[in-house]
């Protein structure tokens, strides 16, 4: 499956000028740029555990959601470079906000330290369980027929890109309407609020098996095991259509590069162990391991990717 295979971790970060006090040696805070609920904040809440008992300091989860997790970035990038703030983040913080938006308040590139990458899911294209829309043809029919009639759910500048590059390739539109992450736009089509949803699939599986939403298509090139009859995107016309959510540590620019060795050789530990391995499968997301030098490589393309997806889907920048 395109970009769902791990990372290589490449060569270690040179350990330069030796720390002259131990690391850690109080609580670090772990700032998460979405709600309670969501994928992001399942995998931070479990990250935080193990980096706890790895390196015997308290790590204390910290939601700050809001503006494409624009709030929750500029905490971490306020933030004193020392490594006891850090930002759990996925593509849209550190990604997807620089083809977004018109004026970012940082650059990702610039004002932030990549630690590690960490895992990666799909995503679905959901609607409501008793939805008349049974399949992605009949919401495009229906979209094309009345245009701006139907609205989505947006989590985050992803999945607004995500969903509006869709309805460029589908000749059809809808409004869109922004939540402050995947999880609250699930729950507000649950309720019937917006027509659809495009989402991390680790984030819906609840509302899916609760039965309140349906999976309509999957982003990836290929079917996922533990949903083998729902085809993808792809499969239905879509060809140039993929997208999977992903998840990274990142700390202050100017962090020192011992800390920022410190931290990524922990979470490295921390991911390649059965137990993590284990836990990520049991909920739906996709092993994705890189050191530091492989998530700067990667973000970097990311950003070049998403710009290049917002310009040929005409997504005019906010």
């Amino acid at each position: 499956m395109k970009r769902l295979t791990t990372l290589l971790i490449g060569a270690a970060l040179a350990l330069g000028a030796q720390l002259s006090y131990a690391f850690p040696d109080k609580p670090i805070r772990l700032i998460v740029p979405y709600p309670p609920g969501t994928g992001t904040d399942t995998l931070a809440r479990y990250t935080a555990r193990q980096l706890e008992a790895k390196l015997g300091q308290p790590v204390i989860a910290e939601n700050r959601p809001g503006a494409s997790g624009i709030i929750a970035t500029q905490a971490v990038v306020s933030a004193a470079p020392d490594g006891y703030t850090l930002l759990l983040a996925a593509n849209a913080p550190v990604a997807t906000n620089v083809a977004a938006f018109a004026k970012l308040p940082y650059d990702p590139l610039v004002d932030l330290a990549p630690v590690a990458v960490l895992a990666q899911a799909p995503m679905g294209f959901y609607v409501y369980q008793d939805s008349p829309y049974k399949t992605v043809a009949d919401l495009v029919a229906a979209a094309r027929k009345d245009p701006k009639k139907l609205n989505y759910g947006a989590g985050s500048a992803t999945y607004q890109i995500a969903s509006e590059w869709f309805l460029s390739l589908a000749q059809a539109s809808a409004n869109g309407i922004s939540y402050k992450g995947a999880g609250p736009a699930l729950n507000d089509l649950a309720g019937k609020q917006v027509d659809f949803v495009i989402a991390e699939y680790s984030g819906a599986q609840a509302l899916v098996q609760a039965g309140k939403l349906r999976l309509l298509a999957v982003t990836t090139d290929k079917r996922l095991a533990s949903a083998p009859d729902v085809p993808t995107l792809q499969e239905l016309g879509y060809k140039d259509f993929f997208k999977v959510a992903w998840w990274a540590m990142f700390a202050p620019a100017k962090t020192p590069a011992p800390v920022v060795k410190a931290l990524q050789d922990a979470l490295l530990e921390i991911y390649a162990d059965p137990k993590t391995q284990a836990f990520l499968a049991q909920s739906n997301f996709i092993s994705f391991i890189g050191d530091a030098a492989a998530l700067a490589k990667f973000q970097k393309k990311e950003i070049e990717l998403e710009i290049a997806t917002a310009q040929r889907a005409n997504i005019p920048k906010q």
